[in-house]
């Protein structure tokens, strides 16, 4: 996101009027009842923007220490801040479905998929013969499916036997949260949750486009009763 985040970190930055992190916020109304917010670069502002929003009064930050290691290793740092035994885990610069994230929730072990003709840019879902997960295939060679295919969107469900497992890091240096997937689908059913919406926003090009997606259709902005 260079050089849009030099001074700003990601979850901050201006999507339609509101940051990235207020939208992210909004779409996991009725699915959780506290937040876990993990920071790094630029963790004052994110501590402000929490502090001043109205969205989630229980919520908590998690800082990465000492660095960044990956999304595992993210996941990994909030261990001891849970509160519950179950949990959803999201990006923080990709945006769902409100409704998708509120399915996801009622699952023990799951993850979001949405069907992208681009899948070689991300990891395809594949199924076996009942339909249940099978595993990630991780930006394969366009042409190695039908397109379009299911998508990993970086959303999931958790409950705390997924730190039963321990991960290895993998070949660029990173602890990786769909390893997690991995090892729990040995011993747990993985729910493949369908969604039609989802919004990943990892570069400027994709920020900008953004701008005119209908993301209120998909989050509602009016606080859920």
């Amino acid at each position: 996101m260079r050089p849009l985040t030099l001074d700003k970190p990601k979850p901050l930055l201006e999507l339609q009027d509101r940051p990235i992190l207020a939208w992210s916020l909004m779409s996991l109304r009725g699915a959780v009842d506290r937040v876990l917010v993990v920071v790094h670069h630029l963790k004052e502002q994110i501590a402000e923007f929490m502090a001043a929003q109205d969205i989630f009064a229980d919520y908590r930050l998690v800082e990465q220490r000492p660095e960044p290691l990956g999304t595992g290793h993210a996941l990994l740092c909030c261990r001891d801040q849970l509160a519950s035994d179950g949990f959803l885990v999201i990006n923080g610069d990709d945006l769902y479905s409100a409704a998708a994230l509120r399915e996801l929730s009622r699952r023990d072990f799951g993850l979001l998929s949405t069907a992208r003709a681009d899948y070689e840019h991300y990891g395809v879902v594949l199924r076996n013969e009942a339909g249940g997960f099978l595993r990630i295939d991780e930006k394969p060679p366009p042409g190695t499916y039908s397109a379009p295919a299911a998508c990993n969107s970086g959303a999931y469900k958790f409950t705390r036997a997924v730190f039963d497992y321990r991960l290895s890091m993998s070949d660029r240096g990173e602890f990786e949260i769909t390893d997690f997937v991995s090892a729990a689908a040995r011993d747990h059913a993985i729910a493949v949750v369908e969604s039609p919406f989802w919004l990943p926003i990892g570069d400027p090009a994709a920020l900008a486009a953004a701008q005119s997606v209908d993301v209120a259709r998909w989050i509602p902005q009016a606080p859920s009763r």
